[in-house]
């Protein structure tokens, strides 16, 4: 949690800090999840889950493709501690993530706030496609914005 409570001070991810943040990371049906680690301490995380209803970038896959929702594997909860950043363990915990997707026969989608300009130039740089930018109602308070993004289809 420290690494999360970091990243949320530097960063503002997530955008709502969760009152259980140790749920939060594990929230949803998981497929699995990966810490990054440097000189043995943790530094990263991500996670890959089923599609779930209110997602957002497996129903505009879907559209796109033809394909079911289901047939999509949501890549989620994706932080890197600013200490550790430019050791391309982003593209690391993401390309696991694609791996563990492409080993269950899923296509990965994720989707970042329309905001988070640096975690979009990383997928981008990885050659994730931006399919669509949609509105989501967090709560009756708080609408935001996220981008949709999919993996290359080299990534299948």
């Amino acid at each position: 949690m420290r690494v999360l409570a970091e990243v949320h001070r530097h960063d503002g991810y997530p955008l709502n800090w969760p009152d259980q943040p140790g749920a939060w990371l594990s929230d949803g049906p998981l497929l699995g999840s990966w810490v990054a680690e440097l000189d043995g301490r943790p530094v990263g995380h991500i996670a890959l889950s089923h599609a779930a209803a209110g997602d957002s970038a497996p129903a505009v896959w879907s559209g796109r493709t033809g394909a079911p929702p289901e047939a999509a594997a949501v890549v989620t909860r994706l932080f890197v501690s600013p200490r550790a950043r430019g050791h391309a363990l982003g593209a690391l915990l993401v390309g696991r993530a694609v791996e563990e997707a492409q080993r269950h026969g899923l296509h990965p989608v994720l989707e970042v706030l329309s905001a988070d300009h640096a975690a979009a130039a990383l997928y981008e740089r990885l050659g994730w496609e931006l399919m669509d930018t949609v509105e989501q109602q967090w709560s009756p308070q708080q609408t935001v914005y996220v981008r949709c993004y999919a993996a290359p289809l080299a990534a299948r």
